[in-house]
């Protein structure tokens, strides 16, 4: 049983760093892509995911029929990530691709403050404290000021951050209530099509062979990830794995430098790292925890 529950959190791990990789190129994408409307973007981003997850559905024989109680998850999750990816993708167009990266990956923290809201996850001083230092670490990347014309979009990228954690704290629910993995992927990417779609016909603008290769690109790119991170966090708690989730700004601040000629300022780098410390000291704090129940058990054995 023991070895069971290792193994269950090294795959956690794998299948979030894989997300973070995906995700990275998924961003990288959509800003090659141009000029385009977010909500368009949005749409050819799920559009992929679609058909994707309902080829799994098929060949793994599974049903589309959602287990009783989880369809205002599922919606909740549809709704909120929906509206999340559209603030990221308008982020990823007008500030850096690292700096919109991280504001997304406050998610994590989001997370804690949802589960303790939802899943009546007991919050203590260490993880409060974690949290607000974390949301000091956003000013220096939103730098806010008259001044900063980056504000706007800057926040716009905050929001989505919070969209996501909420939506990943559904994910962690359907989890636990056992519902299919390639079904909440679908549900929520065929939501979000269905959404985008009044937009796309009445305002839909006209796109370059090359626009067109880049969307199918960061479709693919997320539909990858979306099932990695929805692996991921059915497979472990979310307070265990996500630090994992920030391998991401490594690999959008390379991609940033290599294919954009992105660098990151001073302000932006001081706020990476006190985000991604406050990410490794509740990762650290977690673990020690999680040692800490399991001596107590094996005491009370003896």
């Amino acid at each position: 049983m023991r070895k069971l529950k290792i193994d269950k959190r090294y795959t956690a791990v794998f299948y979030i760093i894989l997300s973070a990789f995906c995700f990275a190129f998924m961003n990288l994408f959509v800003r090659l892509s141009g000029d385009i409307p977010s909500m368009q973007k949005c749409f050819f981003r799920n559009f992929v995911a679609v058909f994707f997850a309902m080829g799994v559905l098929i060949k793994n024989k599974s049903s589309f029929r959602w287990k009783k109680g989880n369809l205002k998850f599922l919606l909740l999750r549809s709704i909120t990530g929906s509206f999340g990816i559209v603030c990221n993708f308008y982020a990823i167009d007008h500030i850096a691709l690292a700096d919109a990266s991280i504001l997304n990956k406050m998610s994590p923290f989001f997370v804690i403050i949802f589960s303790f809201i939802f899943l009546r996850e007991r919050l203590t001083l260490l993880q409060g404290s974690a949290v607000l230092i974390a949301f000091v670490g956003t000013l220096f990347i939103l730098k806010p000021s008259f001044q900063n014309i980056e504000l706007f979009p800057s926040a716009v990228g905050l929001m989505g951050g919070m969209c996501a954690g909420f939506a990943y704290t559904m994910v962690r629910i359907l989890g636990k209530r056992e519902e299919n993995r390639s079904l909440i992927v679908f549900f929520f990417s065929a939501f979000s099509c269905i959404v985008m779609l009044p937009y796309l016909i009445f305002d839909f603008h006209p796109m370059e062979w090359w626009q067109l290769l880049m969307l199918l690109g960061a479709g693919l790119s997320a539909t990858g990830g979306q099932f990695s991170i929805t692996a991921a966090y059915c497979h472990a708690p979310a307070r265990e794995i996500s630090v994992y989730d920030y391998s991401q700004i490594i690999f959008a601040t390379l991609l940033g430098f290599i294919f954009l000629g992105e660098i990151p300022d001073i302000y932006s780098f001081i706020g990476y790292i006190v985000i991604i410390s406050m990410a490794v000291l509740m990762f650290l704090y977690n673990n020690d925890k999680g040692i800490f129940k399991k001596r107590k058990k094996e005491n009370i054995k003896e």
